[in-house]
């Protein structure tokens, strides 16, 4: 077994002590991959990606970053109004689909302890400014993370804390959406 200096799984590029890093859909995560290699590699994650693609957000979520991205799950996707994803995943439809893309991201390496410090410190909240430009509203449901968008929708982190080489991901069971008039 490899030991955490030579795990390619554990090693966080200029970053903390390697700590192990969750498994997303079953599938180990590279701290050493970009959040694009990552996601690509985790089934649950495969309508994200697909979406990511549909609005050329690829080059962008491979880059140097850093990135705290909230990455949906399939089943989050799922629970869209009937036909949505398929709506936004048309080519006519690319401006919406990266508006909500980029609702999920947020500038630098926002940790779940991160999180947890900003939500105290704001007396119970904390305002992220996402790339998109929209904030959401982060708050703790006991010791769940929970993140609130522009229209009141709620979204619940899943798993905290997956290191990426350009970022940090945490996998979230919604789908959060800014204002899209």
């Amino acid at each position: 077994m490899a030991s955490p200096s030579t795990n390619p799984a554990l090693a966080v590029p200029n970053g903390p002590p390697a700590v192990a890093n969750p498994t997303v859909g079953g599938v180990p995560m590279m701290a050493t991959r970009t959040i694009v290699d990552n996601a690509s590699a985790a089934p649950n994650l495969s309508t994200l990606v697909a979406a990511v693609k549909a609005a050329d957000l690829v080059g962008t979520l491979s880059g140097p970053g850093p990135f705290t991205v909230f990455a949906p799950t399939n089943d989050a996707f799922g629970r869209l109004a009937p036909g949505m994803v398929d709506t936004l995943l048309k080519p006519e439809n690319k401006a919406s689909l990266t508006k909500v893309l980029t609702y999920h991201v947020v500038p630098g390496v926002i940790t779940a302890d991160d999180l947890r410090q900003r939500i105290a410190a704001g007396g119970g909240t904390a305002t992220l400014t996402t790339v998109e430009g929209d904030p959401i509203t982060a708050t703790l449901v006991g010791a769940v993370i929970t993140l609130t968008d522009v229209n009141g929708n709620k979204s619940y982190v899943e798993t905290a804390d997956v290191r990426q080489s350009n970022g940090v991901v945490h996998v979230v069971n919604g789908v959060i959406v800014p204002k899209l008039s």
